[in-house]
């Protein structure tokens, strides 16, 4: 597996498909609500099925015949990160392959210099975060009509 952090319009139509597959497709988020207006704001990662690394702008998935696997976006929210579209495709689950998303994202916090990632986690998926060291922060809430739970991490 390899994670990127977006860099080119192709890794960005990746990260948008795999995130279209799970959010819209397998859980009925309406597509304007998946995709919103802190998109520009947000740092996006893509994680391809191979273990090739994408060295150039102009290098897209295609040119390196690897599939999309999962993505995520990060954001930078009153002095901490805020981790959020985290998916995994349904064949890639259970493989390590979202802890691997999740520690590349945490790094990327660190290197931006917040110590804190905070993300709303769908309440099924809840003890994966709690595994990787989430603590619950609320109450469960309806989000696109799934149950969340606010979740803090201190990196």
């Amino acid at each position: 597996m390899n994670v990127v952090k977006v860099m080119n319009d192709q890794q960005l139509k990746d990260a948008y498909s795999i995130r279209t597959k799970v959010f819209v497709e397998e859980q009925n988020v309406p597509k304007e609500e998946e995709v919103d207006d802190l998109e520009d704001q947000s740092i996006h990662f893509v994680m391809y099925e191979n273990d090739r690394i994408i060295g150039s702008e102009d290098i897209g998935s295609e040119d390196i015949g690897s599939k999309a696997i999962g993505a995520g976006r990060l954001r930078l929210v009153d002095g901490y990160a805020k981790a959020e579209r985290i998916c995994v495709a349904k064949d890639a689950r259970g493989t390590g392959a979202g802890r691997f998303l999740m520690n590349e994202m945490e790094k990327e916090a660190l290197n931006l210099g917040v110590s804190k990632v905070k993300l709303n986690a769908q309440t099924h998926a809840q003890p994966f975060y709690s595994k990787l060291g989430y603590e619950i922060t609320s109450d469960e809430f309806l989000d696109a009509g799934i149950p969340h739970v606010s979740m803090v991490k201190t990196l």
